[in-house]
């Protein structure tokens, strides 16, 4: 069931996804507890990143995932540059890898973005390693990990919509 690609405006592709995991995430960082138990924190920002660096190479894009990791750092008050760091490292691995994922399919897929998720994961650890002279709790970031991977179809969505909007990068 696939839709016709759309045009790509950057807009369409780029600010619209930007601005709707930025209020996913505002949305998911309320104090809310049920049954004693806190909303996960997933990075929503992963599933846009991810996409993008898979519809086509952009000079925007990298620009909006560092925009991205910088509110995901003040906003979980981590050290500056973290979350930008390691989701402009899962982007570049991502867009290397863009000729392998080219044409594949949805689960193939899936497990790219897994992979580029838990490059992320680690790479985030590592820095708060360093900063905090700690290792983070593993369970947490086990379940971070997971709650992100589950978004994979909100990635998958975008890509379907504006994969073959510019034939030149195919």
């Amino acid at each position: 069931m696939s839709r016709s690609a759309q045009g790509l405006a950057p807009w369409r592709w780029l600010f619209t996804p930007m601005l709707q995991a930025l209020g996913l995430t505002l949305l998911f960082a309320t104090p809310l507890r049920v049954f004693g138990l806190g909303l996960p924190e997933p990075i929503f920002p992963m599933a846009a990143a991810f996409a993008w660096a898979v519809i086509r190479p952009s000079v925007l894009a990298p620009a909006c995932v560092l925009v991205m990791g910088l509110f995901l750092d003040i906003l979980w008050g981590g050290t500056l540059g973290m979350w930008a760091l390691s989701m402009l490292v899962a982007y570049g691995v991502a867009l290397t890898g863009r000729s392998m994922m080219a044409g594949q399919s949805f689960l193939i897929l899936w497990a790219w973005y897994a992979g580029v998720t838990a490059l992320a994961m680690v790479t985030a650890e590592l820095v708060a390693m360093l900063e905090v002279q700690a290792t983070p709790n593993p369970i947490g970031v086990g379940w971070q990990y997971l709650a992100t991977i589950v978004l994979y179809p909100f990635s998958y969505r975008l890509i379907e919509r504006f994969e073959d909007a510019d034939v030149r990068f195919r």
